[in-house]
């Protein structure tokens, strides 16, 4: 009897994942109108590709690739389908480029069907909210379909996509920790003003702190790591310039101007872009392909599994794993909040619906802005905005689990480009003047409204 229940019960489930409408009976699955819910599936279907590709890329996976039916050239078949893939030169960056090309090329369909979707009551909006299992299904089909894509020039095109994507994504997640650092200061002000200021404003002073002495200590491990005294002059340049740029921002954030249009302004947001800012330039640092003057350089071959000293070459390194880290942090940010700052979600494409404003904004909770789930009325977020979010999300997974490497034309040998260095640099300055316009734009424009 109880096995027969749990049959009913998980065919119950199942159900789910067919439409929107057997959701609304289903106990074990949540309402396919949350918009929260529906982002977070989406997500999910990112992590997965990306969990797939991290498999792909160990050491161990990729020497068995070869085996799978179809894929390799000169392999055995599929119904008839010979592989055109060579596998006897870096398999698993391969595999990789293939499978972010199948989640980017899944999030930017659904980006296109979605477009100019005003209401829920679109039909496309059943769409975006149900029928899961068939996009599952949709997702697997295009994935197959990659892994037969013959190599050509498939992967040196890919590698600038990702390259762009990447670079833009970077973007994205600067405007996302702008907003979380303001929005952060904001509320502890606010509960400084409330009540125990002291312990307030200390435990501000104290992450301040924390925050500032970490990006010291990264600027000297920086300079004693990438920089030799007699060489590494880029190495040099590139640090001490975002070193005065990350200054520059530290002392404008406090001047007497931008605190009267700014009072939540502060250098505790400052200190948070310093940190990422100098996140990003050890990232590039780490993409310098002079061995001389990057020690973490990995150089691999096709022809050798191994390192000169005999150990088995990682693809990621410790950038790439922080980087990891915050792209799952920032696409879960993305897949579950709305800003606090309605500028934000001008920007973003999520500002709140009019029935969101209307009802006494029921994704208020415990005083957090939670992102709106209710459609009813009007979407709460702009669909197609979302997938080209996660699109550029699959881009830059690729590029981080990569290293950002590139084979050359005859696929002998693995090396890093200086295009990685300088898109990673460009992007933190873009980052930086993005926080400098944030703080400057109420004085420039005082005629306009940055609440």
């Amino acid at each position: 009897m109880g096995a027969c229940l749990g049959v009913c019960s998980l065919l119950s489930c199942v159900s789910c994942l067919c439409g929107s409408a057997p959701c609304l009976l289903c106990g074990c699955c949540p309402s396919t109108k949350n918009s929260t819910i529906s982002r977070l599936i989406f997500t999910f279907f990112l992590f997965l590709g990306t969990a797939v590709s991290i498999i792909m890329i160990i050491p161990g996976v990729e020497n068995q690739l070869y085996k799978l039916p179809g894929f390799c050239e000169g392999g055995s078949s599929v119904l008839g389908v010979q592989g055109h893939v060579n596998c006897n030169s870096f398999l698993g960056l391969k595999s990789v480029y293939r499978m972010s090309f199948a989640t980017a090329a899944f999030f930017f369909l659904f980006a296109l069907i979605m477009i100019c979707v005003r209401s829920s009551k679109d039909p496309r909006a059943a769409i975006q909210n149900g029928f899961w299992f068939f996009k599952f299904l949709i997702l697997i089909g295009i994935t197959v379909g990659a892994f037969y894509i013959p190599d050509g020039s498939f992967t040196s095109v890919w590698f600038y996509f990702g390259v762009v994507g990447s670079f833009l994504f970077i973007l994205i997640q600067l405007i996302l920790l702008i907003d979380f650092a303001h929005s952060w200061s904001q509320i502890w002000l606010r509960n400084a003003n409330e009540g125990n200021a002291k312990g307030w404003y200390a435990a501000l002073f104290i992450f301040t702190f924390i925050f500032y002495a970490v990006s010291i200590a990264a600027v000297v491990l920086l300079y004693v790591y990438y920089t030799k005294p007699d060489d590494c002059t880029v190495g040099k340049a590139l640090i001490s310039l975002n070193l005065i740029f990350c200054l520059i921002v530290s002392v404008v954030s406090v001047l007497p101007k931008v605190q009267d249009a700014q009072p939540h302004s502060g250098l505790l947001q400052a200190s948070i872009i310093t940190l990422y800012t100098l996140f990003i330039t050890w990232s590039a640092l780490a993409n310098v392909p002079d061995e001389y003057c990057n020690p973490t350089l990995l150089v691999r071959n096709s022809t050798a599994s191994l390192a000169a000293d005999g150990q088995v070459t990682l693809w990621w390194d410790a950038p790439s794993i922080v980087g990891l880290i915050i792209f799952v942090l920032c696409t879960l940010f993305i897949s579950v909040r709305s800003s606090d700052n309605s500028q934000v979600n001008k920007m973003m494409l999520t500002e709140e619906s009019p029935a969101m404003l209307s009802s006494g904004d029921p994704g208020m909770e415990s005083g957090v802005h939670q992102a709106y789930d209710n459609e009813q009325d009007s979407v709460a977020y702009n669909y197609s905005f979302f997938h080209i979010c996660l699109f550029l999300a699959s881009l830059y997974i690729m590029m981080t689990l990569t290293n950002w490497y590139r084979p050359d034309e005859h696929f002998q040998t693995m090396t890093s480009p200086w295009t990685a260095v300088w898109v990673k640099i460009s992007s933190s300055w873009a980052g930086l003047l993005l926080y400098l316009w944030t703080l400057l734009a109420p004085i420039i424009l005082p005629g306009r409204d940055f609440s």
